[in-house]
């Protein structure tokens, strides 16, 4: 199994439209609008969920129709000063070695309405003056404060690809990366991800890290409905406010336990020295008071665990922190799995070697390596009516 640790949703980036499977009718309009640039509207909006492309489809642009691409994070700029200082200039400078360019604005989500403090009154203005396309992109649109936003821009949804088509990416990284893997597994890791391409390269890329893989996987499911990601960012990303301290309550269907593993997975990645340093600690008060839960029966220290998950985090870093962060989901949880399932098989024939004997489960567990080499027998196997999973798995130990 591969040992590379450079993570392969950025290493797989598409470097072309025909790398973006499932997407034609979002490239076509992607590229009628630049190249009928300026007529109709100047800026095209991207949306749809997490992991489809609308950042890939604006950084392949650049290569396809050589394009100069200026890239900014919307949540970079939450106010309207900011957005005059870096988005303006960009807008009125022509490119120097391109046929022209395109200015990004990634995860519009992150702005804020109001005149005074956000960005999206000032984005309009932006649009209605630029000289250059603009591209954004954003999860949901929908919401009341983007009502104008939408008027000014072509609005192109982007829809989760099929499992055919994730497969088909996985299959390609799977040969560059020369890995020895499962078909079956490859269409189950496609199948769970419910369209989040990039969610799926992550998974098979922590089934690749394990040296013990055996070829057959199957993952839990995700729950597209929470907006994990959303609530990391806020964490992470601002300094402490009241809402901090309810931003989990806006995560459905994932309990505090599971954020716990969100949040120790993901402290590296935005937080180093001190304030690496400042968060463990508060995330170490944390599972300190989810011992005593468990032990006591003390649910009233649930309070106390949200607040150094959520403001013990927020308040680890001394200023906000900038830029786009790709969060993990938590790789132990796989993991964890991934052992439980090596096991399945072992376990089931513990099961029946101990019925057919007339001795206990324990008893039998303790022989198993001293009966390992008899049960490779094929009339042993038949006599205790194995499956040909468990056939397959005594025979390879």
């Amino acid at each position: 199994m591969t040992n590379n640790f450079e993570n392969w949703s950025e290493k797989y980036r598409a470097n072309s439209f025909s790398d973006i499977k499932g997407q034609d009718n979002a490239i076509n309009e992607l590229k009628h609008f630049l190249q009928a640039f300026p007529k109709g509207k100047k800026a095209i909006l991207l949306h749809g969920p997490a992991g489809t492309g609308k950042t890939s489809l604006a950084h392949v642009s650049k290569k396809e129709l050589d394009f100069e691409i200026y890239e900014l994070n919307a949540s970079d700029f939450r106010s309207k000063e900011e957005l005059q200082n870096k988005l303006k200039p960009a807008t009125e400078q022509k490119s120097l070695f391109k046929k022209s360019k395109v200015i990004l604005v990634d995860e519009v989500d992150g702005l804020s309405a109001t005149k005074d403090y956000g960005g999206v009154p000032e984005l309009i203005s932006l649009i209605e003056e630029t000289q250059f396309p603009i591209i954004i992109t954003a999860n949901s649109i929908w919401d009341g404060k983007f009502g104008e936003l939408r008027k000014k821009c072509k609005l192109v949804a982007l829809k989760e690809p099929d499992y055919k088509a994730i497969s088909l990416v996985l299959q390609d990284i799977a040969k560059k990366e020369k890995l020895q893997i499962d078909n079956q597994a490859i269409i189950s890791v496609s199948v769970r991800s419910k369209g989040d391409v990039r969610a799926a390269i992550n998974d098979l890329q922590i089934i690749a890290s394990d040296k013990e893989y055996s070829g057959h996987i199957a993952l839990d499911e995700r729950n597209r409905e929470t907006d994990i990601f959303n609530a990391l960012k806020f964490v992470f990303k601002n300094m402490f406010s009241n809402e901090t301290l309810k931003i989990y309550d806006s995560v459905s269907s994932i309990p505090l336990e599971k954020i716990f593993l969100w949040i120790d997975e993901n402290i590296p990645y935005e937080y180093s020295g001190e304030e690496l340093y400042n968060a463990y600690e508060a995330l170490s008060i944390a599972d300190v008071f989810r011992g005593r839960i468990r032990r006591q029966r003390y649910w009233r220290f649930l309070v106390y665990q949200n607040i150094f998950l959520s403001a013990g985090i927020s308040i680890s870093k001394k200023k906000p922190r900038m830029g786009y962060t790709y969060y993990q989901k938590p790789s132990r949880v796989l993991k964890i799995w991934m052992n439980n399932n090596k096991n399945k098989h072992k376990k089931s024939i513990i099961i029946k070697y101990a019925a057919h004997i007339h001795c206990s489960k324990q008893k039998a567990a303790k022989e198993f390596n001293i009966v390992k080499r008899i049960l490779r027998q094929p009339t042993i196997q038949k006599e205790l009516k194995m499956s040909d999973q468990e056939i397959e798995y005594v025979n390879k130990i």
